[in-house]
């Protein structure tokens, strides 16, 4: 895969931000993936092409998203239809979760995210 469609320049305003922005549900996940936890490196706030994405593991060519109330609106419908999309296009696989399922119940989550990786 061309790596030049990672973390181009333009992004690190960007990336920086959402870094220093993140949601508790963002936090909380990063703080139980961060440092190997699952076996394997997970980045945050990754840009990828044109988008930024939560949490990418480039060895398991996985993206996970943590997402809010505001992508159950149609046209953010939309808008994730078409990154996901383009993702499938690099081969990369996307696992979604709401903020309520991190928040309230990650252990459910971790449990799923070890059995999507193979842990």
């Amino acid at each position: 895969m061309n790596n030049e469609i990672f973390n181009q320049k333009y992004h690190k305003i960007s990336r920086s931000q959402l870094r220093s922005q993140m949601t508790k549900a963002e936090i909380i996940l990063w703080y139980r993936i961060r440092n190997n936890q699952l076996g394997c490196k997970f980045r945050r706030q990754h840009g990828i092409g044109k988008y930024v994405v939560d949490f990418y593991c480039p060895e398991l060519k996985l993206i996970i998203e943590v997402d809010g109330d505001v992508h159950f609106y149609e046209k953010n419908i939309v808008a994730d239809k078409e990154r996901e999309a383009y993702f499938k296009g690099l081969e990369l696989r996307i696992i979604r979760y709401t903020n309520l399922d991190v928040i309230q119940n990650i252990d459910s989550v971790l449990a799923d995210l070890k059995k999507t990786i193979g842990m």
